[in-house]
């Protein structure tokens, strides 16, 4: 089941966010509830805060190879909700990366 959840901002605006919440059994959604977006417990900034850390371990790891690439690109999906703020999208125990290094070589350079 889908919801809607409003986080703030820090400049005082909100976000809208659709955040997927499971489903028990014998849970039926109150109708005064439907389209009514639940309030976050923090700010949608520190939501993201969250997942910085691990953001960061990868690039400076990456970054600290013998060779470093001149570009480092790291995607990853990102779950929501309105309790845990913001987490790294995983099914299971497993996470996924995709993870692209580039290197630039002058002309004439050999690898």
């Amino acid at each position: 089941m889908k919801r809607l959840v409003e986080f703030e901002l820090e400049d005082g605006g909100t976000i809208l966010v659709e955040v997927e919440v499971p489903e028990e059994a014998g849970m039926v959604p109150a109708a005064a509830a439907r389209g009514v977006p639940e309030k976050a417990q923090q700010t949608f900034e520190e939501a993201l805060d969250k997942i910085r850390p691990a953001a960061q371990a990868i690039i400076r790891k990456l970054r600290a190879l013998h060779d470093p690439p001149d570009e480092i690109e790291v995607e990853f999906g990102l779950k929501m909700s309105a309790e845990a703020g913001a987490f790294v999208a995983a099914a299971g125990v497993e996470a996924n990366y995709k993870v692209t290094l580039t290197w630039k070589r002058e002309q004439g350079e050999q690898g």
